[in-house]
């Protein structure tokens, strides 16, 4: 007995909106080990994310035409990556403040193999993006990044671009934001950096006969390493300030 599938078209053309605007925002969201994870698990993800959306997903009333469908699957993916955008801004800025803290302590010398692009990068670095998906997951970021996607699908529906400017301005406040969470970051640091060198200067002029050029890496090193130790309380809670505006601005992306 030949069974027929009454599978509407409409809830397939949602269902393929929806999985748009999930795969462009999986592609920046600073999952940890995302990018070279397997592409069955990243597929599964997708497809558990869209599915897991189902109670918000968009009614599709009107038949689309080819066209008309390439051209929502488009801006959705562009609305996706809009917020996966947002949501990476955080692990960005750890790790502009990781990338100054290394050039300038002399760990930028030594490199390993980056588990997320398979190239050479600093050690400082790669202990910044482990630690930035960590605290994705810690500040709640995962959860707000669903909530705006559950939002958005009422307020920003398939085919629709942001409507008012509120999102734009949020994405380039927060952007701009991410570049001075960065230094504040960095600053403390930069600053110690800065007066031993200045002191190793002057110990150099008194006496020319120290060999000081072997001594300032180490010390260097050891200095920042110290600094970061004893400051690591004050960077979460300057980074949980920053996940605060990201969610905000999450939130206004997605017109809540």
């Amino acid at each position: 007995m030949p069974v027929s599938l009454n599978f509407p078209v409409s809830s397939l053309l949602a269902f393929l909106a929806v999985l748009a605007r999930v795969s462009g925002a999986l592609a920046f969201v600073p999952l940890p080990g995302f990018r070279q994870g397997p592409q069955a698990a990243r597929v599964v993800l997708a497809l558990a994310a869209t599915v897991l959306l189902y109670p918000s997903w968009p009614r599709v009333t009107e038949g689309w035409t080819p066209w008309r469908l390439i051209s929502v699957l488009v801006l959705e993916a562009a609305v996706g990556i809009g917020f996966g955008l947002m949501a990476s801004f955080m692990s960005e800025a750890f790790q502009l403040a990781a990338q100054a803290v290394g050039l300038q302590a002399g760990y930028a010398y030594a490199s390993m193999v980056d588990p997320q692009t398979q190239a050479d990068s600093g050690i400082l670095l790669i202990l910044a993006q482990l630690a930035a998906g960590l605290l994705f997951f810690a500040f709640g970021l995962d959860r707000q990044v669903i909530r705006a996607f559950a939002r958005s699908l009422e307020t920003v529906p398939p085919g629709a671009w942001f409507a008012s400017g509120a999102a734009w301005e949020a994405l380039a406040r927060t952007s701009a934001a991410m570049f001075t969470t960065g230094v504040r970051l960095a600053l403390p640091v930069l600053a110690l950096l800065a007066l031993t060198d200045l002191a190793l200067a002057l110990l150099g002029r008194v006496n020319a006969q120290l060999q000081l050029l072997t001594l300032s890496f180490p010390v260097k090193m050891l200095a920042a390493l110290a600094v970061m130790a004893a400051l690591a309380p004050v960077f979460v809670r300057v980074l949980g300030s920053y996940a605060g505006q990201v969610s905000s601005g999450l939130r206004v992306m997605a017109g809540g």
